[in-house]
């Protein structure tokens, strides 16, 4: 279950005042993953503006995305907040809607310690019976799970993953290290780390890049499976062309707009703050496409 590569899909909205979700172009974008080969789909991650929803948003497109996916393969809902009782809260709601697995980000905006980290993840598994992967993004949450705390964790029986945004191979390291011999997998969540997370032991990705260039991923995926290592490199190497273009805008305008100009789904702007982009961020978005030939 937790192997290959997942998407974290963005959330689409529409273009009017109160940037509603647009249901059809979720549809839309979650028939053209799976149909190009991805392992599992998953609502509300950073690429998908989980900060910006309400809980009654999430809770619906998550059953939204559950009811369409209709086990295809599996879905991934993200259930995590600053405060451990909203996290418990989601986590339960997502779980009664048929969720395959639950990814928990650690508290964000304060600082927490080792064990108010290892005491969080504690009660929010304790409260539900489904998987949970734990997802580590330092950049944005001020806080690293550390190795200490992530080897207590993997004593919770459903505490069965652990997705390392952190982009740093030694702390990667660290975490293949405390869970080898155990239930809990590594999956790489820098998409330019995918080939050498692979190699020291990760058994998937999290890959918000494959929300446009799936084809590319997913056979990066097949080709180290195959240990094929000229190809696997050559595949690492082309995401450099859409991390480039990504840089743009803020996260996820411009991979929003990209999968518009690709003519995927309509999945719209990204929710205020972030501004839509501009005439010229679609012309280097537009070169960007013609390099993966996504558009002529």
């Amino acid at each position: 279950m937790f192997e290959g590569i997942i998407t974290p899909i963005v959330t689409p909205f529409h273009r009017d005042t109160a940037e509603t979700i647009n249901y059809e172009a979720m549809e839309n974008l979650v028939d053209h993953l799976i149909e190009k080969g991805v392992s599992g789909i998953f609502p509300l991650g950073s690429n998908g503006e989980f900060h910006v929803l309400n809980s009654e948003e999430k809770m619906a497109f998550s059953k939204a995305v559950i009811d369409h996916v209709a086990k295809r393969v599996p879905v991934y809902i993200g259930t995590g907040a600053c405060s451990t009782k909203e996290t418990i809260e989601l986590s339960q709601k997502a779980e009664s809607l048929g969720a395959d697995a639950l990814s928990v980000i650690t508290p964000y905006f304060i600082t927490p310690s080792d064990e108010e980290i290892l005491q969080h993840y504690q009660k929010v598994a304790n409260s539900v019976q489904i998987p949970i992967i734990l997802y580590n993004i330092p950049k944005n949450t001020g806080c690293n799970i550390s190795k200490e705390v992530l080897r207590e964790l993997t004593k919770l029986p459903n505490v069965l993953g652990i997705k390392d945004s952190s982009g740093d191979l030694n702390n990667l390291k660290d975490y293949l290290e405390v869970t080898g011999g155990t239930k809990v997998n590594v999956l790489v969540g820098s998409d330019s780390k995918i080939l050498a997370g692979y190699k020291l032991g990760a058994s998937g990705a999290i890959a918000g890049t494959s929300n446009l260039i799936t084809e590319t991923i997913v056979s990066l995926d097949q080709a180290i499976r195959g240990n094929n290592w000229e190809s696997a490199e050559k595949l690492q190497n082309d995401i450099e062309e859409l991390r480039g273009a990504l840089k743009l805008g803020t996260v996820p305008s411009i991979l929003k707009r990209a999968i518009e100009l690709a003519a995927i789904a309509e999945v719209g702007p990204a929710r205020r703050p972030v501004k839509e982009t501009t005439a010229s961020d679609d012309r280097k978005i537009l070169s960007m496409l013609k390099y993966y030939n996504l558009i002529d």
